[in-house]
């Protein structure tokens, strides 16, 4: 048995749109869900960037992470991450220290290089960019001293105050892991991505790497792990039908939003989809939350770990909520 305490969770939301219903409703969801994360406890609500996908319509989290921080008193809200070859590292370094007013203390700046979307959508966000996922290291050393330093290249990131955001560097590669060490900021790592393939290495490379930073003297890891709880196995099984549909279509290149379960059961899968499926189901994080909280503590434990970050897709926003609940009980959270 482990000596290490029970680990913290945090969640990752995506602003997943589901059939039937509008995009923007998905925005409104993703409120609902905040509010309700942080009256039970968790430590921080992460918002991810995508652009041109008609699934994942979080495109904008800086916004959203407003709108959160009127909404909840505790937890912590951040971008996961902001996608920042797009941007000029001065603008989203004032983004976030407004948002650092508004909840003083609270806000988490994640940054990854990736262009959350299609090469023609990274063109049109940034037409007068070239070679922008090469100066990331420089964008990210940029963004450091302008939220911690009152000035930096004799200028002064405004509004200015007792807090400072959190710096994180995001990446599913050893490039993150190892940039992370380099400027001594904390890591996670996207095991959702690829259902944890390279987690082992990329965390030891950053763990063996790190120098040491004012604000971070030892390093600090966690990943982001998809995650489905029930009342029953079989319930969080069905509700699973719908992220394996989208995973299996994914793979063909057609993106939609997420399928109603009862609609995905009724179809099937063809015999060229079950591998697909059968690989997920048994790295899955799926079933009765008991069962899912002990391979979630059996993960944390693995990698050393004392805090997860959670993503739940699922077709009926009250079946996601009651996942968090549940999960939130097996880990012992404190309400607010």
């Amino acid at each position: 048995m482990s000596d290490r305490p029970m680990p913290r969770l945090s969640v990752l939301d995506q602003s997943v749109s589901l059939s039937g219903a509008s995009e923007d409703a998905a925005i409104r969801d993703t409120l609902e869900l905040a509010h309700h994360c942080d009256a039970l406890g968790y430590q921080r609500f992460w918002l991810s960037e995508h652009h041109g996908l008609p699934t994942i319509v979080g495109s904008a989290p800086e916004i959203l992470m407003a709108a959160v921080a009127a909404r909840t008193q505790h937890i912590r809200i951040g971008s996961a991450g902001v996608m920042l070859p797009h941007y000029a590292a001065l603008k989203v370094a004032e983004q976030f220290r407004v948002l650092e007013a508004l909840a003083p203390g609270r806000i988490d700046l994640g940054v990854g290089r990736a262009p959350g979307g299609d090469v023609r959508t990274a063109q049109a966000l940034n037409p007068h960019a070239t070679g922008s996922a090469e100066e990331f290291p420089q964008q990210v050393r940029d963004l450091q001293a302008w939220t911690s330093l009152p000035r930096h290249r004799g200028i002064t990131a405004h509004p200015q105050g007792p807090h400072a955001p959190e710096l994180w560097i995001l990446g599913s590669s050893d490039y993150g892991a190892q940039l992370a060490a380099h400027f001594g900021l904390p890591y996670a790592f996207a095991y959702f991505f690829s259902d944890g393939q390279g987690v082992e290495q990329a965390l030891d490379l950053y763990r063996t790497r790190y120098q040491p930073s004012e604000r971070h003297p030892v390093p600090q890891a966690t990943v982001c792990v998809w995650a489905l709880a029930a009342d029953s196995t079989e319930q969080a099984l069905h509700h699973a039908l719908s992220r394996e549909r989208w995973r299996v279509d994914r793979q063909r290149g057609v993106f939609g939003p997420l399928q109603a379960p009862d609609v995905v059961a009724a179809q099937g899968f063809t015999p060229a989809d079950w591998p697909t499926v059968d690989a997920m189901r048994r790295k899955a994080f799926v079933g009765a939350a008991a069962q899912v909280a002990d391979k979630l503590r059996a993960l944390a434990a693995e990698l050393a770990l004392d805090e997860l970050v959670i993503n739940t897709w699922a077709h009926q926003p009250a079946v996601r909520r009651h996942s968090y609940a549940l999960l939130a009980r097996e880990f012992g959270l404190a309400p607010a």
